[in-house]
């Protein structure tokens, strides 16, 4: 087994991702000790139940205490008020990372508590399902998933090298990008879809002509993809449209113009237009199949295994 990464690798949060690189971590022998930090007393106690760590508190000084680095896993909206608790402790040279959907906000968030001994490099790795909690997480979930690192200009290089080395160690394909970029192109390729799932969703479960049981009995694939896009984590999603505010309405914005196009083709039976349209997107799915980032399989292919 190679030399670990890390020596004391200190995981706030322990949710699907959490929990999903403590496994990693642990089976590949990526750190010497994982310390896990989490609030709430009962998932602390879970996520010991599962072996999950080598140490576990909810005293966030106590944890990243030695730490050579840290990562949050929890929902944007608490990044700030973590990076004030734990800056006092935080070790020299040590590596604050985290795993959220949003960088610019974090890299805000954080920044302003953080030593100049200390090196930020924000992190998101693309993968998920729809479950959540210590339960939820398996070791290969990153297998072949990207994950984009957004190191501000003048971080170590050493930093982002080691938190690359252990992204790429955990299955990961890496990318480095500027963290507003980084909004932009997730405001596109993840966060709109999740707002228009959350809709189309709450729509049809709003149509007084059409039961519920008629929605759930009667649900195509186009409609099922929609409600397992939906099941996420609603307080993550909740804190990534707060806080990519600016991306997502622009983005949102671009949408509802072409959307309304497409109003005015079928309104008008205008079907070139709309043949158009379709033929074009067709070929944005065949380039994500050819890229190897879908699958027919159930729960993105990734289900648990013995191993994990």
């Amino acid at each position: 087994m190679p030399e670990p990464i890390f020596k004391r690798l200190c995981l706030i949060g322990i949710g699907l991702i959490g929990s999903s690189i403590a496994l990693r971590a642990k089976r590949d022998g990526l750190a010497e000790t994982i310390v896990i930090s989490t609030r709430r007393k009962e998932t602390l106690k879970r996520a010991e139940e599962l072996g999950l760590g080598d140490q576990y508190t909810d005293q966030i000084s106590e944890a990243v205490a030695g730490a050579d680095c840290v990562i949050l896993c929890t929902p944007v909206g608490t990044c700030a008020a973590i990076a004030e608790r734990m800056a006092p402790h935080l070790a020299d040279g040590v590596i604050v990372s985290d795993v959220g959907s949003v960088k610019r906000s974090v890299v805000e968030q954080i920044k302003p508590h953080l030593s100049k001994t200390a090196h930020l490099v924000p992190g998101h790795p693309i993968a998920g399902t729809e479950e959540s909690g210590p339960d939820a997480g398996f070791a290969t979930l990153f297998d072949n998933r990207w994950c984009l690192l957004t190191p501000e200009t003048g971080t170590s290089p050493d930093a982002v090298m080691k938190i690359r080395k252990f992204w790429e160690a955990m299955g990961s394909m890496v990318d480095e990008m500027d963290p507003d970029h980084h909004d932009r192109v997730l405001a596109v390729t993840s966060h709109i879809p999740h707002l228009i799932a959350y809709n189309i969703v709450g729509t049809a479960s709003d149509l007084e002509e059409v039961s519920q049981s008629e929605v759930i009995k009667f649900s195509a694939s186009g409609f099922r993809d929609f409600t397992r896009i939906a099941a996420s984590d609603p307080v993550m999603w909740r804190d990534v449209f707060l806080h990519n505010k600016d991306a997502v309405l622009e983005m949102l914005g671009r949408f509802s113009e072409d959307l309304s196009a497409l109003q005015k083709a079928v309104r008008w039976g205008d079907g070139d237009l709309l043949q158009e349209h379709f033929t074009k997107t067709r070929e944005i799915r065949r380039g994500i199949i050819d890229a190897g980032q879908e699958t027919d399989a159930p729960n993105f292919g990734r289900g648990q295994t013995d191993e994990t």
